[in-house]
Parts: structure tokens; sequence; C-alpha cells
């Protein structure tokens, strides 16, 4: 990467112009940078920059078109090189993608920070009490807060965790919570991952990338560090084990897997075993992993195989990545695993729409961040306001991720709106609808130019012997102009999420 000399005496700067060493290059500029009306994150008007901003604007400026162009593409090649990269199934063929970056960062200023950490933990162990409730006592669904009947529907639902309690008590360690905001800058909450929550390694090496393009201003404007991710992952599952000295392993469905490299990436970072299903046995009530001196116990799982495949003999017998006889491991107390199996029953977009009454059923309290206006088509009246107003709206699956099942309104043909009225009416339980909201937007580094693209934010909330928020988490970037479609396996990329001091 070429260093940049400053020194005066060796590069002068006049009139937005540097010379140096004979040519004459323009400076980069946000002067033409449009806002369009958007919510932008970096500017509140067309002129005027926000204040956690300031530092990293006037370095930028201070750089050749070309060398902050350079700066970007030396960030692409290091995440190739590195092998940061991800798989992309459409078509019927796989691609191995890098997971595009773009190195102007998103800034949250303090107190913005602040508020939304209060708003993810109190979410956090309000769905935590919920999961518990339903799998045991279930006074929840008695008392007709959430319709029994939507829970025992939901495809994540699983009867055979009726009556587990997993270790601690705890039953999302990681979470991935899908934070947007619209026109008024308000942050709201777009959905809930509770499964197997991705994108957390992006959001480290994006830092890493960025401590390397500008180190300079990481300093000068106190962003609070993301680093210690790993460390903290490790310390939550030693926390949920039931005996000193745990061994922890993370289990992959391998190599094929879209996340594969997040999984490696994590196992290397925490110093810990990456398994598939061949490399453990249950053995003499235990889970053992197989080792080159003999049979080890594992006493924590870090699993990244959803919950139905992860036993065939308890949930899909044709599963080919799971381990046999793990579940009723599980159910004994003898081995912990994380997130808890049956956790996917609080991903399902319906019960998304439910959570501010859990919240305040569970804790007497109004949610700090507020869900996005829901229609639930499984109630005729919100059914048929989708049905008449469906070129306006967003439709999603109840079960569906990364931007699949998803039918955006007003960018959609007639065919389509016409398609997925016939699937709402034959299956109103799996789908809700919400507004098109105009997320918020961030300068993207577009060209030799800054244009404005829509954002979201994914932060990670780990679950141990407290609920531990990330400082940042992984701001998600729709990189086609006018999209607002942020998953990366749908044209999406991702940027640096700086939260100051």
């Amino acid at each position: 990467m070429k260093k940049q000399n400053t020194r005066q005496s060796q590069s002068q700067t006049l009139n937005g112009m540097t010379q140096s060493q004979g040519q004459t290059s323009v400076n980069f500029s946000f002067s033409d940078y449009q806002t369009e009306n958007f919510f932008d994150e970096m500017f509140t008007s067309e002129t005027q920059v926000r204040a956690g901003y300031v530092p990293f604007q006037q370095r930028v400026e201070q750089l050749t078109r070309e060398d902050f162009i350079g700066r970007q593409l030396a960030a692409e090649r290091a995440l190739m090189s590195m092998g940061i990269t991800f798989n992309v199934y459409s078509q019927g063929e796989g691609t191995e993608r890098i997971m595009p970056i773009d190195i102007i960062p998103r800034v949250i200023e303090s107190a913005e920070w602040n508020r939304l950490e209060a708003g993810l933990i109190q979410r956090i162990k309000a769905i935590n009490m919920f999961l518990d409730d339903v799998y045991n006592e279930q006074r929840i669904l008695n008392d007709g807060v959430v319709p029994r009947d939507l829970i025992e529907s939901s495809k994540s639902f699983l009867p055979g965790c009726l009556g587990v309690r997993p270790p601690k008590g705890i039953w999302c360690h990681i979470t991935g919570t899908d934070l947007i905001r619209g026109d008024d800058g308000q942050f709201m909450v777009l959905e809930d991952n509770l499964r197997c929550p991705s994108g957390v390694s992006y959001m480290l090496e994006n830092r890493e990338l960025i401590k390397q393009t500008f180190p300079e201003v990481l300093t000068q404007t106190g962003v609070r560090p993301v680093s210690d991710y790993p460390t903290r992952l490790l310390q939550m599952l030693q926390f949920i084990a039931d005996r000193p000295n745990p061994t922890v392993v993370v289990l992959t469905p391998g190599i094929y897997n879209s996340a594969y490299f997040e999984h490696s990436y994590l196992a290397q970072q925490m110093g810990v075993e990456l398994v598939e299903a061949r490399d453990l046995v249950v053995s003499g009530g235990y889970v053992k992993m197989r080792t080159t001196k003999g049979f080890q116990i594992v006493d924590v799982i870090y699993r990244r195989i959803d919950d139905t495949f992860l036993d065939p003999l308890a949930f899909n017998p044709e599963s080919m990545i799971g381990v046999p006889g793990i579940f009723e491991v599980y159910k004994r107390g003898r081995v912990a695993l994380a997130n808890a199996p049956g956790t996917g029953v609080a991903d399902d977009k319906v019960i998304y729409a439910y959570v501010p009454r859990i919240i305040q059923y569970y804790l007497g309290e109004e949610p700090i961040i507020p869900n996005v206006r829901t229609y639930i088509c499984r109630e005729e009246e919100d059914c048929q306001y989708v049905l008449d107003n469906i070129e306006q709206l967003v439709v999603k699956e109840a079960n569906e991720a990364e931007g699949y099942g998803m039918l955006i309104g007003p960018k959609a043909s007639s065919e389509d709106h016409e398609l997925f009225r016939q699937k709402i009416k034959a299956n109103p339980r799996n789908y809700i609808a919400q507004p098109t909201i105009s997320l918020s937007r961030v300068p993207c580094l577009v060209g030799d130019h800054a244009e404005g693209r829509h954002v979201d934010l994914r932060p990670y909330i780990l679950y141990g012997d407290n609920v531990n928020v990330i400082p940042g988490g992984l701001t998600r970037v729709a990189l086609r102009k006018g999209s607002l479609v942020v998953n990366s396996s749908q044209g999406g990329g991702g940027k640096d999420t700086w939260v100051l001091y």
C-alpha cells in the first residue's frame, strides 16, 4: 500500500490540487456528494458533516483521488489474499466470492450506541425468557399473549425440546440482530437471528483492513475495539460448561458451507478445534472427539449446523452432517450446545412481530428499540390490507433468510405481485409484510467519487454470565445503486462500523 507523505516540503496542496514530482492530481473530495433526501450517516445536509466523521473527512480530503482509490483496491486485494470468501448458490452453481468492502466507515456516536446497547440487552433477555417459557411452563401461550397455534405451526419449533433446560438457563448465546433506520433517523429492529448468525468474521477482518488503511484516523477518532470478540466468545462458551477447563469445539457442516471461512476463522482465533460430524461420536453417555491420542470428551459445542440437521436420531433422519445421539447427551446436561436447539422459533418472522409484547410480558417495559411496523397475514384484517396494498409493501416468508423468499413491492412486477398474493392466500401463516423503508445511506466509493448506498447494521450479542453487546457490528451495504437488499448473497458488501467512546 502506498504511504502518504504529508510533509509540506515534499507535497504542496493548493486549491484542492496536489503537486508531487512534477505531476498534478485532484484531491479526493466529498464536495459533490448528494444525500438525495435520504437520512445520511455522514452528512446532515449536502455540506454539513456529522461530528464523528470530521477526522475521517479531513484525512481523506488530504489524499489524491488516485491514492484513495488505491487504498480501496489494496483492501480488496487483501481480502482475496486472506481467503475471506463466501459461497453463493444460484442457478445450480456454487460460486466463491470475496465479501466486498467499502473503506468509508459507518460511524455511530457514543450516546446513540449506548441507547442501542440498552435496547439490545433488553430484547435478548426477553427473548431468552420467552424461549425458556415456550419449551417449559408456556405461561405466555396460556395467557394468550402469543397464540399457541402460531408456535406449534412454526417450522422451527422443536417439540423434542419441551421440558429441556439448557445449561445456565441460556438459550440464545450468540445473536445477530439486524437494525435499520429510515427517514427520521431512528433505529428499528428489522429481524432477529438466533440460530447460526453469520458475518462476525467480516466485522473483525474489516476492522483489521481499516486499521491498515487509516491507522491514524482510528486513533484520532477514538473508536471502540472489536478485536477481542473471539476472546469474549470463548469465555462465554467456557461459562456454559459444567466443569472447569472445558473442551470447546466449533462444529461445521464442512468446506462447502457458505460460511465455512467464518467457522475455521473463529475456531483458529479461539484456539479450539474445528470439527465435522465425522470427528465426533457419542460413547458412554458423552460426546467425544477423535484425536491422535484417542477419544476426548467434548464439553461445549459451538454448532454452525441448523437444528434439524444436528442429530439424525432426534430430528431429520436424512441428515449426513449431524452426530447421532448428540441430542440425548445434551438433554442429560452432559454437553452444552450454542445456540441451544429450539432457538429457531424466535427467528420466525411472524414471532418477530410479537417481540414488543414479549418484552412487555416478561420485563414489564416498553421496547427501547421498536420493531418495524409489521402486518401479520394470519390475521384477517392485516392480510386484507397486504393483499390490497402489496405494491407498496415488503413481503417476507416466515422462515427464509439472506434476502430470499421476499418481495419488494415497489420494485416488483405486476406478475410478481399477483404471485405473492396467491402465496399469501394459500398459506397466510407463512407471511408478514412491512412498509418499504428508505434505509439510511452511507457514502461509498464508486469509481472516483462518493455516492450514497443503503445500509443496515448487524450487532453481535453474546449471552454468558451477562449480556455483552460488541461495540459495532457488521454494517452491510447494498452496493447496487438504488437497491435495498444488503445481503452478500444478493450483491451486498460490508463496511467497518466505528462506535465512538
